[in-house]
């Protein structure tokens, strides 16, 4: 749809555009619901990976040579670092976690 609704096709506008208006919708609350499972990091990296498929002249690369080219970190690095913020967060009680949940906490941190 961002490339439909843009009329200009300079890649550094419409990669702009695809991190404010679509990874924040991919990435919306991924601590809670945390893609863990194969399948799900498949489905979210998918998004991504179809968007820089469709980009002028990168069709032909690789999603990690695409991803290279655009300075991008795929987003199963990126959930990664957000459960990691999280977990540190926890760990040193900038976030209050009620105890009942705390056990589930850092066993998600650990895994």
């Amino acid at each position: 749809m961002i490339q439909r609704a843009f009329v200009s096709r300079n890649i550094d506008l419409v990669v702009r555009a695809y991190l404010v208006y679509v990874r924040p919708l991919v990435e919306y609350n991924s601590v809670i619901w945390s893609p863990y499972t194969i399948q799900d990091i498949e489905a979210t990296e998918r998004v991504q990976r179809r968007f820089t498929k469709n980009l002028p002249g990168l069709r032909k690369l690789t999603y990690k040579d695409r991803l290279r080219r655009l300075h991008l970190p795929s987003l199963q690095l990126r959930h990664l670092h957000v459960d990691l913020v999280w977990c540190y967060k926890i760990l040193f009680s900038i976030v209050e976690t009620p105890t009942e949940d705390f056990n589930h906490a850092q066993y998600v941190c650990l895994h």
